[in-house]
């Protein structure tokens, strides 16, 4: 058996709530929230939001942050984690069938995690071993994100069957492993459920595949956008979050492919699809102000033309 993660690495986009995590962490040790943010765009308000989606920039600048502050607490970090700290991929995850299974599911859709280093399993002999490889990883806050994603990934499966699995960390230099007898592979979940798999499962398909739609800088300016939309999303603030002046960024989009007004009509219709899908429909002039048109004509012009 061997599990490899659907993600190639960790520039995947993210869901606020790995954020909170960490802000969460930092409140207790006596941190607060806007010193936590500071330089990521992000307010205290938006942690709240289950549909905000942060760049896997912005998260690394907060855990910078925390270790600046803080010190190496990856550890402690990763202990606060537990299955459902994640949302529908916990779900999912904890609906599985087996342990062996919810592994299986966690490396299909290891991108609505918030991994850095991300882990790949296997049997050896009579042993499982999952691996994190952190060489990849920013040298300043390489420790921080090892440690934390190994021990999250450690309390995830002694969380997932009464008792645990046995799972032991080990860490050594730019590698930690997880480890546990390969015998608790085939123990059932008590929370197993099929129908509650099916459905988390079809909500995390719809996020990946809306996801992997768009990956590098065109992934991270959607983002950028959807972040900054009630303002119109202006090209030079969203190149600015990126450290780059307008035309760099128009340069580097243009070498992927894609243009910015393309990326924002993108991010725009695909939220007016999910606004408008809801039962409570939103008056035409909200509608339009949340997706950062100055008036309900120049939002229906566009929708007119998405419609074509």
């Amino acid at each position: 058996m061997r599990l490899e993660p659907a993600a190639a690495d960790w520039t995947f986009t993210r869901t606020v709530a790995g954020v909170a995590v960490l802000c969460r962490y930092a409140a207790a040790h006596g941190l607060d929230a806007r010193r936590c943010l500071s330089g990521t765009g992000l307010d205290p308000e938006q942690l709240a939001d289950p549909d905000r989606e942060v760049t896997a920039a912005q998260e690394l600048r907060v855990v910078r942050t925390l270790r600046r502050e803080l010190g190496e607490v990856g550890l402690a970090v990763g202990a606060t984690y537990s299955a459902s700290t994640f949302g529908a991929f916990g779900y999912a995850v904890q609906s599985s069938r087996t342990v062996l299974d919810a592994m299986a599911t966690a490396a299909h859709f290891i991108d609505l995690s918030f991994a850095f280093a991300l882990p790949r399993a296997e049997v050896a002999g009579e042993r499982v071993v999952v691996e994190h490889d952190g060489t990849g990883l920013p040298r300043d806050v390489r420790r921080f994100l090892l440690e934390r994603d190994a021990e999250a990934v450690r309390r995830v499966l002694d969380g997932l069957v009464p008792g645990g699995v046995g799972a032991v960390l080990e860490v050594s230099g730019d590698r930690a492993s997880v480890v546990f007898e390969a015998d608790q592979l085939d123990r059932p979940l008590p929370d197993r459920s099929a129908e509650g798999l099916r459905t988390a499962e079809a909500v995390c398909r719809d996020v990946v595949d809306r996801r992997r739609a768009r990956t590098g800088l065109a992934a991270d300016v959607r983002v950028l956008v959807t972040q900054r939309l009630r303002d119109g999303a202006p090209m030079p603030d969203v190149a600015a979050a990126l450290g780059w002046t307008e035309r760099t960024l128009r340069r580097r989009l243009a070498q992927e492919g894609v243009g910015y007004r393309e990326l924002v009509d993108e991010v725009r219709s695909s939220m007016a699809a999910a606004l408008t899908a809801r039962r409570a429909t939103l008056p035409v002039a909200d509608l339009a102000a949340r997706l950062g048109y100055a008036s309900a004509p120049a939002y229906l012009h566009a929708r007119a033309r998405w419609d074509r």
